[in-house]
């Protein structure tokens, strides 16, 4: 049986209280926090540095002076693991915000205006979405690699990401705002002689923080994804910077003798990608209309 909510309560308030009781969302809430914290403030309480090289003990095995060993050229993984994941993440996050901005406004000046307008809009859409953009990405990232530094080459990344990642958010929010300019209010907003940027701003978008939230959540992870699968091509983040994918990249040219470069940042990746997708689905659950009641 459904649990009968209060009345008296928001819909905001009606969708936290269902995400609270998803256990295994916040189990994984609560694992991707720690994840997070120890990579944003674990660098600063270690002595390694994750540039340090010390090349008496490369490939050194897992020990109480390296948690995790070193790599080929004696640094310490377990540093490089927390900066990558500082990395991964910030990447995850400036890419959905990206995509996020161009996507809402995008689908949401399409479904408002309507008409031609949003035909010529959606139709190139429709034309980016047959483009194998990953390979445009990698393609702009290999031209561009010779005249940008490590910390440019990380922004740009940021904006390649995200920019390509925008034409779902697009396509939804385009759907809920053909669903909402006809709805009572926004009629009774035009007849106040309220401009469509002032109806947009004020009355349709405020109505799609949900489901901009849920699609921004699982768009995280996809970026990371993706980032991760350009680095371990050679055409993502840069040495000296380390990324979940340049780690892994390592480790898979020396997993014949030391398998744990390769098992352990593979592992703490896929783990985090896990805890994204199934936070995720339980923000989707959550605000889903449907289940409300």
């Amino acid at each position: 049986m459904s649990h009968t909510e209060p009345t008296h309560r928001s819909p905001l308030q009606i969708s936290l209280a269902r995400l609270r009781r998803n256990r295994l969302a916040m189990a994984c809430l609560v694992a991707l926090t720690v994840v997070a914290a120890a990579c944003v403030a674990g660098p600063w309480f270690t002595r390694a540095d994750y540039e340090e090289m010390s090349y008496s003990e490369p490939y050194a095995s897992p020990s109480a002076e390296h948690w995790f060993g070193t790599d080929y050229s004696g640094r310490d993984v377990f540093v490089r693991c927390l900066v990558g994941g500082r990395i991964s993440l910030a990447i995850g996050l400036v890419g959905t915000f990206v995509s996020v901005v161009i996507g809402v406004t995008y689908g949401a000046v399409a479904g408002y205006a309507g008409g031609r307008t949003d035909n010529v809009m959606m139709r190139a859409v429709d034309v980016l979405y047959g483009l194998p953009y990953l390979l445009f990405v990698g393609l702009v990232m290999a031209m561009l690699g010779d005249y940008l530094t490590p910390m440019t080459r990380m922004l740009a990344l940021f904006a390649a990401l995200g920019a390509v990642q925008w034409l779902t958010m697009a396509r939804i929010v385009r759907g809920e705002v053909i669903a909402l300019r006809e709805k009572e209010f926004v009629e009774a907003a035009r007849a106040t002689g309220a401009g469509p940027v002032r109806i947009l701003a004020r009355h349709i978008l405020p109505n799609l923080v949900g489901i901009v939230i849920v699609y921004a959540t699982l768009t995280v992870p996809a970026i990371m994804l993706q980032e991760a699968f350009l680095s371990f091509l050679g055409l993502g983040v840069k040495e000296p910077l380390p990324s979940w994918g340049s780690l892994i990249q390592e480790g898979k040219d020396a997993m014949e003798f030391c398998p744990h470069l390769l098992l352990l940042p593979g592992g703490i990746f896929a783990a985090v990608l896990f805890a994204l997708n199934f936070i995720g689905d339980g923000i989707r659950d959550a605000f889903d209309p449907q289940l409300r009641v």
